[in-house]
C-alpha cells in the first residue's frame, strides 16, 4: 500500500494484529523511518505514535481514514524522539498523552531540521505539539471496552521516557524503541545497562504474544532475545574497551559485530559505546543522564566514513 502526497509515494503495510488493533509498519525502518499504530473505537481513535515528516503523518492519518471515519481522539507518543512525535501537530483535536519527562525532551530537541548530521530530508510544514496530558507509572485508555495499558518502562532504556502500550486482552504491545527488529538499536538517549534491565524484567514478563516494534516487522515474543544479545554484547565490548582506555570510535572500529553485523545502521553501535561508557563510569541510579551528544554524534558520522548518516525519510 502507498500514499502519494508528493511525488514519492509513502509505502507501507497495515497489519491488523488483533480486531480493531492495527500496526502501521513503514519500511525500511531506518532512521527516522518508525512504525505507528492505532486502535479503534467506535466512536474514536487512539493513534499510538506520529511519524517523522508531514508527508509520512498525512499517509498514516489517509491510512486510518481508510479503516474508520472516526475521529482521532487519543495519540500516544511512546517516547519523545522526533520519528515518533514530530508530525503530533496534525492530529488536530487529539489529546496527546506521554510520559511526564518526555514532555521536557521534546521541548529541549525541537522539531527534525537538516543540520549535517543525516542527509538532507523535507520534513514539510510542522508544529511542535507537546503532549498536555503525562503520567509518572501507567494510565488506562479505553477503546470502548477494551483495556489498554499505557505502562512506563521504570527506567531509561532507549530513552528516559519510555512507555508501553500492552493491550492484556489480545495480547499484543507497541512497544516504541525498546524493540527494533533487523536494526541496530539506539541508545544514546538512554542507557544500556539499563535497557537490559527494562527487556529483562518488564517488557519479557508482560508475556505478549504479538509484539509491534519501534522499527521493523512485527513479531513475537522472539523478538526480544536478539535486542538483548546486542544489548550485552555492547555492554561486554565497552567493559573491555574501558579497560584498555580506548575511546568509543577506536574500540568501535576494531570490533567484529558478528551476527549484529547485517543489522542496518551500524553506525549507531559508537554513540551506544559512548553511553555504555557512561553506564559503566557512574552508579545505576546516574543511568540516562547528560552525555557529549555532539561529541558521539560526530564519531558515527567519522565511522560512517565522514558522510552523513542516511535518512530516507
Amino acid at each position: 500500500m502507498s500514499h502519494a502526497h508528493t511525488a514519492t509515494p509513502v509505502e507501507f503495510s497495515l497489519v491488523e494484529v488483533a480486531d480493531g488493533v492495527f500496526g502501521y509498519i513503514q519500511p525500511d525502518g531506518t532512521w527516522m523511518i518508525n512504525n505507528t499504530g492505532f486502535i479503534v473505537g467506535r466512536t474514536g481513535v487512539s493513534a499510538i505514535d506520529a511519524c517523522s515528516t508531514e508527508r509520512r503523518t498525512r499517509a498514516f492519518l489517509t491510512a486510518i481514514g481508510g479503516v474508520t471515519r472516526a475521529p482521532v481522539r487519543t495519540l500516544v507518543n511512546t517516547h519523545h524522539h522526533p520519528d515518533h512525535t514530530a508530525g503530533n501537530g496534525l492530529f488536530a483535536g487529539a489529546a496527546i498523552v506521554a510520559h511526564e519527562l518526555a514532555r521536557p525532551e521534546m521541548r529541549l530537541l525541537g522539531l527534525p531540521h537538516n543540520s549535517g548530521v543525516w542527509t538532507d530530508t523535507d520534513y514539510g510544514v510542522l508544529e511542535l505539539a507537546l503532549p498536555f496530558l503525562t503520567f509518572t507509572d501507567k494510565v488506562t485508555l479505553w477503546a470502548d471496552d477494551l483495556r489498554c495499558e499505557l505502562l512506563y518502562a521504570g527506567g531509561p532504556a532507549h530513552t528516559t521516557n519510555d512507555i508501553v502500550v500492552w493491550i492484556p486482552e489480545r495480547s499484543v504491545v507497541f512497544c516504541g524503541d525498546l524493540i527494533f527488529n533487523g536494526g541496530t538499536p539506539f541508545l544514546l538517549s538512554g542507557s544500556v545497562l539499563g535497557a537490559i534491565d527494562v527487556l529483562e524484567n518488564f517488557l519479557a514478563p508482560l508475556g505478549a504474544r504479538t509484539i509491534v516494534p519501534g522499527h521493523g516487522p512485527v513479531g513475537g515474543p522472539e523478538l526480544i532475545e536478539p535486542v538483548l544479545g546486542y544489548l550485552r554484547f555492547i555492554a561486554g565490548l565497552a567493559a573491555q574497551g574501558r579497560a584498555a582506555g580506548l575511546a568509543p570510535l577506536e574500540l568501535a572500529r576494531g570490533a567484529d559485530l558478528g551476527q549484529y553485523a547485517g543489522w542496518s545502521d551500524p553506525e549507531r553501535t559508537v554513540g551506544n559505546l559512548h553511553r555504555a561508557y557512561a553506564d559503566l563510569a557512574g552508579p545505576a541510579e546516574a543511568r540516562g543522564g547528560p552525555i557529549d551528544f555532539a561529541a558521539a554524534l560526530a564519531d558515527m558520522i567519522t565511522y560512517n566514513g565522514g558522510r552523513p548518516l542516511t535518512c530516507r525519510a
